[in-house]
């Protein structure tokens, strides 16, 4: 059995690779969000998956925030701004309602009807939009749901194919 100094000589090579091997992926900068600070925040960061569409969780530079993908594939942003009434597509993916907005080289989901909001850019071209939002959904219902995505139809009461 090796004396704790030998067995710190054995080690420091691995330690050493292991520090140059985490020093290759940058640090994503993402602007964080107004809210940030918010506590909830937090429960959200804690329970954030270290994989996303099969990509890798990445360190951030600001608080409340997540990158995964090296380029970055997906990148989440807690607390921004609430989104408030919309006619932006709402979708309700395990509970969880996201306003979906589609731009040029990236989509935008923001939860609907939870304060703080939850912001999550990716490429649909890269990974699945089903796949990002259910394997992030869980860690979002940390924050409560206080209002629901409505269409047209449920505000009117009208017949669903009338």
């Amino acid at each position: 059995m090796p004396t704790p100094i030998q067995a710190q000589r054995l080690w420091a090579p691995f330690a050493a690779l292991l520090l140059v091997t985490t020093a290759c992926a940058p640090v994503v900068n993402v602007e964080p969000a107004v809210d940030a600070a918010n506590p909830t925040c937090a429960e959200v960061m804690v329970a954030l998956p270290p994989q996303v569409a099969e990509n890798e969780q990445r360190e951030t530079n600001s608080q409340a925030t997540s990158a995964w993908g090296d380029p970055s594939k997906v990148v989440l942003r807690c607390g921004v701004e609430v989104p408030g009434p919309t006619t932006d597509p709402c979708v309700s993916v395990n509970d969880v309602d996201w306003v979906l907005q589609e731009g040029d080289t990236a989509w935008t989901a923001t939860t609907y009807g939870r304060d703080p909001a939850v912001e999550v850019l990716f490429n649909p071209d890269e990974v699945a939009s089903s796949t990002v939002l259910v394997e992030l959904g869980g860690p979002v219902s940390a924050i409560e749901q206080t209002r629901e995505c409505i269409s047209l139809s449920d505000q009117l009461d009208l017949p669903a194919n009338g």
